[in-house]
Formats: structure tokens, sequence, C-alpha cells
């Protein structure tokens, strides 16, 4: 008897810890370790069709930042009711049961800036804070329960930002105690790392304009490094200190544009921008040194070489690539070398910026195209293999005033939910 129950015991215990590993937080931009890949179990294998099921939409402003979930609630940024008598963006926190508003935070933030639609970067959770930056470098530290502001910082004023044509985009990342964030700022503070608790600076680094990459952190050897794209290089920095471990050039042909987020397999570091084609690194695993392997770019946004990503962050799986070029082909690269393996145009039709966002979850993926459609679907060396589809969020207008709208946000998946926006709503669905 002592025997079955501790039996019992001990098979309990280990489904229960199976069960707290596979439900995760997305608590920043594209998830835990911003790589967009899911460890959560008991999923949907087939989308229903039509219209996706949702649990509640609730109203919110334009924006292009994606939601984060952490701790049972929902962190987004927007530009605010088109009726407010000034220009402001908002910091929202909402019940991710009920759709209820938490509380929300706002200040004045007028825009210099193209593509006026909103805040662009996703909330950063942490530590019970709530740390964002809006298009114009309006940082804020909140507390992640109440709003409460716990620090704010104007990159702009600080640091007198070369402001990108889009304004900031990168989202903040924590380490340890410090919040790294792309300021754009002039005399070596494109990147500046700033206290957690107090928002003081604590290094600034390289002199280079900014672009569009979030930042992410990678380990090589016993060295944490943080891996920054800026507008004319991909950068290792120490994330203690910022001293620069490794510097790999990519200057721009015609403006800096890089706009996903460097991907990493094993010993690999990708980046691809619209313009400027494709960058493949070795990363050293025993030091923080990198090399080039390749990098191939097109004639023009058109007549494009490897893969010109705009919007869409790329994957890979084993000895290849996949990503959206620049008018919405999917494409397979031969990881080796760059030289494309096919094109498709099944997974979203057919445009300049066509967008598709890309979660990995096993051995399939889960896809939001700019058309609102979810989609479940394999890549392979062999194709695209979609297994089902359905439609999550309708497009709005305010991204893009083209094709009858557009959904450019990045959606989020915590504890068998999916989050996405789009101009006017905040939706959640089931995948369980």
């Amino acid at each position: 008897m002592i025997r079955r129950l501790l039996l019992v015991f001990f098979v309990s215990l280990s489904i229960a810890s199976q069960t707290f590993v596979a439900a995760d937080d997305w608590p920043q931009w594209r998830g835990v370790d911003r790589d967009a890949t899911l460890h959560e179990a008991n999923l949907i294998e087939t989308l229903p069709g039509g219209q996706l099921p949702l649990d509640w939409t609730v109203p919110v402003g334009a924006g292009y930042s994606g939601p984060t979930v952490a701790g049972e609630r929902v962190y987004l940024t927007d530009r605010g009711p088109d009726d407010a008598d000034k220009e402001i963006e908002r910091v929202l926190c909402f019940d991710a049961a009920t759709g209820d508003l938490v509380w929300d935070h706002q200040y004045e933030a007028p825009y210099m800036i193209g593509y006026r639609a909103g805040p662009r970067a996703s909330v950063t959770v942490h530590d019970g804070k709530a740390i964002s930056v809006g298009a114009m470098g309006h940082m804020r530290c909140l507390d992640a329960s109440t709003g409460e502001v716990i620090w704010s910082l104007d990159l702009d004023d600080a640091y007198d930002i070369r402001m990108p044509n889009w304004g900031i985009t990168g989202s903040p990342l924590v380490y340890q105690d410090l919040v790294i964030q792309i300021a754009a700022g002039a005399d070596g503070h494109c990147v500046v790392a700033l206290d957690l608790a107090t928002g003081k600076e604590r290094w600034h680094a390289i002199d280079e304009r900014a672009g569009y990459s979030a930042p992410i952190l990678i380990r090589q050897g016993s060295q944490d490094v943080v891996v920054c794209w800026t507008g004319e290089s991909v950068t290792g920095l120490d994330p203690r200190t910022g001293n620069v471990f490794w510097a790999i050039p990519m200057l721009p042909r015609n403006m800096p544009i890089g706009v996903p987020t460097p991907v990493v397999q094993d010993d690999k570091l990708f980046v691809s921008s619209f313009y400027d084609g494709s960058m493949l690194i070795r990363i050293d695993p025993n030091k923080p040194k990198a090399e080039k392997l390749w990098h191939r770019v097109g004639f023009d946004e058109k007549n494009t070489d490897a893969l010109h990503c705009m919007i869409s962050t790329p994957i890979i799986k084993g000895d290849y690539i996949y990503g959206v070029d620049s008018y919405g082909e999917l494409r397979c690269l031969d990881i080796k070398t760059g030289d494309r393996v096919w094109e498709s145009s099944k997974a979203v039709p057919r445009a300049r910026w066509a967008t598709i966002h890309t979660i990995r979850d096993g051995d399939r993926e889960i896809m939001l195209n700019d058309r609102g459609q979810l989609i479940f679907a394999t890549l392979t060396p062999d194709g695209y293999h979609e297994h089902s589809r359905a439609m999550l969020i309708g497009p709005t207008r305010k991204q893009l005033n083209k094709r009858d709208g557009v959904v450019w946000a990045h959606p989020a998946i915590a504890d068998g939910y999916i989050y996405a926006r789009s101009d006017k709503e905040l939706v959640r669905a089931s995948l369980k």
C-alpha cells in the first residue's frame, strides 16, 4: 500500500510538473526567449475553418505592437482613441480571462515619423514591472499590477535621438538588473542600458544609426552576449558593460530598414532585410567571437536574391531557413549557401510588404498572415504543407491604407490561448 501511495504521489508530482512547464506566459516580444517557440502541450491539431470562435474582443486604438501575456494579464500599447484632444500613447492592461480593462496609463506623444498608426514595441513584463517604449522614444516602467509609474524616460531628451523614419521599434530587453534598449541616440548612444529599478543609465554603446530590430540574448561559451542589429551592423555586446565583443558590418544601400529579429540555431545567426538581403553569421560556441559566412542581396526589392524580409521574422529548422520575401513569397533556403530551395505563394496573397508571423510548435508552424488568417502548417525542404486555416481577426486600414488593410502586429500564445490585435480590437481565442 505504501509503495502504491508513493507511486501515485510521484506520478502526480510528475504530471503537475509537466503541466507547470507546459503552460508558458508570453511576457515579451516573441515570447519567453524571443524566439517565437512554444513549449505548450495539448493544442488543437486542426483549425475549424471559417471564423475561429473568440472568447472575447475589446476595443483598442491603433498600433503595430503585439500583445504580451504574463500573470493572467494582457499588456498592449496603442495610439489612444480617435476622439482624443491630444496625440497620446497608452499602455493598457487587461484581464486575460475576461478582457476587462485592469488599468491604463497614457501620456502625450506627438508623432513626427512616417506611418503614424501607433506605437511599435511590445511591452516587456518582468518581476512585477511592465516596461514600454513608444514610437517617439517615451519609456515607462510601470507596476504591472496597478499601472503606477516607477520611472519614466524620454529617450530623445536624454540622448538626442537620430530618429529612424518609422520611429523607435525595438522592445526593451531585461537582463538581470538592466533594461537594454535600442535608443537611436547620438554620440555612441545607439544602445543604452538602464537600471531596472531607477531608469538611470548604466552604460551606452555603438555610434551607428539605429534600425528597427529588437535585441536578443545569446550564450557564447561562458559569456552572455546581447546581439543588436542596428542600421549598420550586427554587433555582440557584453550585457553588463556594453563593451563590443564582435561586430559584422551590414551597411544599407538605401536606408536602414532591418525589421525582423535575428534568429539563432546552434552556431548560426541569421538576419534579413527588405533592401539589403540576407546574412548568415557563425557565432563561436566557445567564446564571444563571430564571422560572416555569406551575405546575399538582389538587384532591388522585386528582383531579390535568397531572402529579403520586410516585417516577418524568418525561422531556422535544421539545414534550412524559411521566411517571407519582399512581396509575400514564402521561401526555403539552403542554410549552407542561401540558395533557394522552393517558393510558395499559398500562405499569403502577393503584395508589397505582405507579412506572415510564424510561431514554432514542435514540428509544425502556427502562422498569422496579414489577412488575419491563422494557419497550421509544416515547413519542410519538400515544400509548404498547409493543414488547416481559420479567420482570427479582420484587417484594418490605419496601419496600411491599401488592399483592404492589414494585420501587422505579432500575436501572442499563452496557456493555450492566442491573442491578436488590429487597429480597433484586441481578441482572444482558444487553441486548447
